[in-house]
């Protein structure tokens, strides 16, 4: 009996070691940087950091950074599925040049990124000029912009999941006289649900977090065009450390609950599937 405990023991050599290294590693770029927001934070009183977090100005970023990134995700989340759908099912030529372009956003950088859609935008772009309506330096601008860049999260997670689903499947669905939209419904859409709701979590996290290709197109006016991201940077331009890192602490706060409920939203999704 003895041996036999030692040898399951023994099935993965190391793991002390190579635990104790992965929460080092962990807790050197992800909880001592972030533990430095909470620390600078707690240098204020409960009154100042109260008047500094509910401001209205840094209200209004929040109402927009929040609401922005949730409807570019929401956006990303149908069309990307969309996107990934006609790759993997679809033989067409140009179909490689199109898969390579959807990672784009991952290589460009962000500021290039946000002056090509606020050149593109403009009231004398060469989309914005046809537009009956302003899309550069309005809301509408800063949703289009964190879309760009958050669409291949969603692709690149459903792409492995319908690739490796069987047709047979869909067949069998068709056989039973199933239409197509409760094929979709019933068969196809509980096996992508999970990685579209990953790719959701994705790309709303990396919408609220992201700056340099919205500041150009959002054109910064406080009250209404204002993001978090930059209301943060200007005040440590203005030395107000505590001040910035108060709305940072808020900010991160907010999105570890939301990014939580996401996930134990996607944990129950894959328990109910398994059963």
């Amino acid at each position: 009996m003895k041996k036999l405990k030692l040898k399951k023991h023994s099935i993965l050599p190391g793991f002390g070691l190579s635990l104790g290294f992965t929460t080092f590693y962990i807790s050197l770029l992800i909880l001592l940087p972030l533990s430095m927001i909470f620390i600078n934070t707690a240098s204020m009183s409960w009154q100042d950091f109260w008047t500094t977090v509910t401001e209205p100005r840094v209200m209004a970023s929040y109402r927009l950074s929040f609401g922005a990134s949730f409807a570019a995700a929401s956006i990303n989340v149908v069309f990307g599925v969309l996107i990934a759908w006609v790759l993997v099912r679809y033989s067409f030529p140009g179909k490689r040049l199109i898969d390579g372009l959807v990672d784009l956003p991952f290589a460009l950088p962000t500021a290039v990124a946000g002056i090509a859609l606020t050149t593109l935008y403009a009231e004398t772009g060469w989309v914005g000029q046809f537009l009956p309506f302003r899309v550069a330096f309005t809301p509408l601008g800063i949703t289009i912009a964190l879309t760009f860049i958050g669409l291949p999260f969603v692709v690149r997670m459903v792409q492995p999941v319908l690739q490796s689903f069987e047709k047979e499947t869909e067949e069998v669905s068709a056989i039973l006289g199933a239409t197509r939209l409760q094929t979709f419904r019933k068969v196809i859409l509980p096996e992508i649900f999970p990685a579209a709701l990953t790719g959701f979590a994705l790309a709303f996290a990396r919408a609220l977090g992201e700056y340099g290709s919205v500041v150009f197109i959002a054109g910064n006016m406080p009250m209404r065009t204002e993001i978090t991201p930059l209301l943060i940077l200007t005040k440590l331009e203005q030395y107000d450390y505590a001040g910035a890192t108060a709305i940072a602490a808020v900010m991160l706060v907010i999105s570890f609950v939301l990014l939580l409920l996401i996930n134990g939203l996607q944990w129950w999704t894959n328990k109910r599937i398994a059963h």
